[in-house]
């Protein structure tokens, strides 16, 4: 399905857009529709669209996640699956190119908001406070953007190898003129910049102005949980341990759900239901919200999780005698040897009142209190803060696992993972391989595993037999063919 696009509410990335994806004269003179910020209403407001509406779920499809299914419809971008480089346009949504575009949209936003912020007025200590509150979520809507998108079009940060390589451009400023000469920053440069920014929008950031929509903006909390993201890719697990517990603090089960509660179980019976309370800004895991124009949540196209993968996740990892792992259920058939987790919303945007036509969509849980916890457990194995990582991990499936005792401890997993007398697996090892069994089953079709294997550097191999080595140079998505051609970047070796 071919997005359409608004050209009112995409004036301020033109020069982005155009800069690295077109030829077209510079517009001398603003549409009439743009909006003028000249007070604090105008851009906090503008800053609603300095969120990407590109879905980097899509990424799933090219995992061991993901496999051959048989009896769904295949469209020209799930060739990703097959770590294609497809050049389809930045009109058609769940590809790299749509991602590369609308994020830089959102950083465009984030960019005019910032620029003309020190030029308004602020005659009252409430107007100074939320004008800080206001840069601190332009600079980390910024942050978070480039550090997706230095996550997909570049390699996995590595002081020791690959700081050096090219990243992607790190944009800070408004555009004035088109074809201004993009570069690729280093990888390393790129979390630099990003460190920047993450920094001063978590020393300036204020709930008290987001009481209403608190979910749907960066919020301390979600910046609590970038900053425990970013230290980990990062290899800064001192600093991912610190920010993740600010978020926690003394009662971590807060920001785990409970897929054993009633209210879980009861939804369960509702394949619109449990997505909405997933999803829900009601519930304390959720941190930050975002809608994403989408295909990836419709079962009926594309890869996914066969059948039979499925249930040896759920079933063979799981360590507990006669449990069941909730996360497993509801899930919808997909396709004839397919299945897909019920996560998502299938929600639909019309055109209007009486149209039939319009835009799929649905709201992406971004940042969770899950991955804090587990990022936490991560940072402390590697650490050997074994104690700490079990104890943590010990919260997680308490509220995963039904139906008999889940006592977990070393012990315990040592002998489940049949390495009792085998002292090379260390127990840093077996927590590990525990932790990872983990995050694959709790994200499962939401974006998330192509980054671990990029950044682990796991051997990509599917049920089919189809693998990707660590090396290949494909584990690294190619920019835009227009960001090649007419902005002169640096491609992706291939």
């Amino acid at each position: 399905m071919k997005r359409r696009f608004n050209i009112a509410n995409r004036s301020l990335m033109l020069a982005v857009v155009f800069t690295l994806g077109s030829c077209n004269n510079f517009l001398d003179e603003a549409p009439d529709n743009r909006v003028e910020l000249d007070d604090l209403d105008k851009a906090a407001q503008l800053l609603t669209n300095a969120y990407s509406v590109a879905s980097v779920a899509f990424t799933d499809w090219m995992s061991d996640d993901s496999d051959l299914i048989q009896g769904t419809v295949k469209r020209p971008e799930h060739e990703v699956f097959f770590w294609e480089d497809i050049e389809q346009g930045p009109d058609y949504q769940d590809t790299p190119e749509f991602y590369w575009y609308e994020t830089y949209a959102a950083i465009a936003h984030a960019n005019e908001v910032l620029n003309v912020l020190e030029e308004l007025p602020a005659e009252t200590e409430e107007d100074v406070l939320r004008k800080n509150a206001i840069e601190a979520e332009a600079r980390l809507s910024r942050a978070y953007h480039h550090f997706m998108l230095v996550n997909v079009f570049g390699r996995q940060f590595d002081l020791q190898g690959s700081g050096g390589d090219p990243g992607v451009p790190y944009i800070t400023e408004p555009e004035t003129s088109f074809l201004v000469g993009y570069k690729r920053n280093s990888v390393k440069n790129v979390y630099d910049n990003i460190e920047e920014d993450l920094s001063i929008g978590l020393e300036l950031i204020n709930d008290n102005f987001f009481l209403n929509s608190g979910k749907y903006h960066f919020n301390r909390n979600a910046a609590l949980a970038f900053a425990s993201r970013f230290y980990l890719y990062r290899g800064d697990f001192v600093r991912c341990e610190a920010f993740s517990s600010q978020l926690l603090g003394n009662n971590p089960e807060n920001f785990v759900r409970d897929f054993n509660s009633d209210e879980y179980q009861l939804a369960k019976s509702s394949i619109t239901g449990y997505p909405s309370l997933y999803s829900s800004a009601d519930d304390p895991a959720n941190l930050l919200l975002v809608r994403k124009i989408s295909l990836i949540h419709i079962p009926s196209l594309g890869y996914g999780p066969t059948t039979t993968f499925y249930r040896s996740l759920f079933a063979d990892l799981n360590p507990f005698f006669q449990t069941t792992d909730e996360r497993e259920n509801p899930a919808f058939v997909k396709g004839i040897n397919g299945v897909f987790p019920v996560r998502y919303d299938n929600l639909f945007e019309r055109t209007s009142l009486n149209s039939n036509v319009g835009l799929p969509y649905h709201i992406e849980v971004a940042f969770r209190g899950e991955e804090v916890l587990l990022n936490r457990v991560e940072a402390n194995i590697i650490r050997n803060n074994l104690d700490e990582a079990v104890a943590d991990l010990q919260i997680l499936v308490e509220r995963r696992y039904s139906g008999g005792p889940v006592n977990l401890s070393i012990p315990f997993l040592r002998s489940w993972f049949g390495a009792d007398d085998d002292p090379t697996f260390t127990d840093q090892l077996i927590l590990f391989n525990f932790l990872l069994f983990e995050r694959r089953k709790e994200f499962i079709s939401q974006g998330m595993r192509w980054f671990d294997l990029k950044r682990l550097e796991i051997q990509l191999i599917r049920e089919s037999g189809m693998s990707l080595d660590i090396d290949d140079p494909r584990r690294v998505i190619q920019i835009p063919k227009s960001a090649i051609e007419v902005g002169g970047l640096e491609p992706n070796p291939r």
